[in-house]
């Protein structure tokens, strides 16, 4: 009998859209998740300002909470395909976009590669990754910064965060 030790990581997932029928594609990301991410929780929706490129259409953002048996690197690149998948195309920096995944935290792993930085660099920056990730963590240690998300989240101005949708 060969048995495997498979790693269950703990992962939280920002999701964001400001172009088409915006739930839709909110919901088309959470749909393509399964079976490489399980979904644990979703924060509810918010309508937020953009952030960086101000003349662009408001976004809709989600955290989720999953778990994952893939690697980082692995996950990232899974994260991408599924964004191509749903259509997104190359776009300025910071512009509008169809579908937006990303890795916000993956266990507590303090990761720096040409790809991917873990936590995210600019999560306690951004009111429309802090509002709803203190929906599903609150208590969420920022290893990093050494804050808790409920802490962080004083840091900044979250007026340009409305609820939109609940779950």
């Amino acid at each position: 009998m060969v048995c495997f030790n498979t790693m269950i990581h703990s992962v939280y997932l920002g999701l964001g859209t400001n172009l088409g029928d915006r739930l839709a594609n909110l919901q088309a990301a959470r749909d393509g998740l399964p079976p490489v991410v399980r979904l644990v929780a979703s924060s509810p929706v918010y309508e937020t300002k953009p952030w960086g490129f101000a003349d662009q259409p408001d976004f809709l953002n989600q955290v989720l909470k999953g778990e994952t048996e893939l690697e980082p690197q692995a996950l990232l690149d899974y994260l991408k395909s599924l964004e191509i998948r749903l259509g997104r195309t190359p776009s300025i920096h910071y512009g509008p976009r169809l579908i937006d995944v990303d890795i916000l935290f993956y266990d507590q792993l303090i990761l720096k590669t040409p790809d991917l930085t873990l936590p995210h660099p600019h999560l306690h920056e951004r009111a429309f990754v802090l509002v709803p990730l203190a929906d599903l963590a609150p208590d969420l240690y920022h290893p990093l910064l050494g804050r808790t998300i409920r802490a962080l989240l004083t840091d900044i101005d979250v007026t340009p965060v409305t609820l939109c949708v609940t779950n």
